[in-house]
C-alpha cells in the first residue's frame, strides 16, 4: 500500500510481467496494478475543535481524580502528624506538608459528595494546624 499525500492510502503500483518476442522476461514499470478491493479514502474527522471537545469530556473525571489524590495526600499528612505527636517528635516538615496538602482541598470538583468529604478533611487539617499553633494557608497567624 502506498500513501499518497494527504488523501490517504492509494492503490499500490506493481509492475506487470511482459513477454518479449526474444523469450526473455521483462517488467513493465509504467503500468499501475488494478485494485480489486474498493478502498475508501481516509477522511479527517475533525480539527482542533474536535480535539478540544474530546479534552473537555474527561475534564470532570480528571478533576475528580485530582481531588481524590489531594484528599489522600492530606489524610497521609494527618497520619504523619499523628504519628509524630504520639511518638513525641513533632516534625516541622510534617506540618509544612500538611499546610501544603490543605491548600487545594477547597477547589470544587463538581461532585457534591466528594466536595463534602474534602471539606471535612480540610476542617480536620485546620483543627490540627490550630493545635500546633500554625494557621492554615491563606490565613494570618494570630
Amino acid at each position: 500500500m502506498r500513501i499518497q499525500g494527504t488523501n490517504g492510502p492509494g492503490p499500490a503500483t506493481a509492475a506487470a510481467p511482459r513477454r518479449s518476442t526474444s523469450g526473455a522476461f521483462s517488467l513493465d514499470l509504467g503500468t499501475p496494478a488494478r485494485n480489486t478491493a474498493t478502498s475508501s479514502p481516509v477522511r479527517n474527522i475533525g480539527g482542533i475543535d474536535t480535539l478540544l471537545a474530546l479534552q473537555g469530556v474527561d475534564e470532570a473525571t480528571e478533576r475528580r481524580r485530582k481531588a481524590v489524590k489531594r484528599g489522600r495526600s492530606a489524610l497521609d499528612s494527618l497520619d504523619a502528624l499523628k504519628l509524630g505527636l504520639l511518638s513525641g517528635t513533632l516534625d516541622t516538615a510534617a506540618i509544612a506538608r500538611l499546610r501544603t496538602a490543605s491548600a487545594g482541598l477547597a477547589e470544587p470538583t463538581g461532585d457534591p459528595g466528594l466536595d463534602n468529604v474534602l471539606a471535612e478533611i480540610g476542617l480536620r487539617v485546620e483543627v490540627e494546624l490550630a493545635k500546633v499553633g500554625m494557621p492554615p494557608p491563606g490565613r494570618p497567624k494570630p
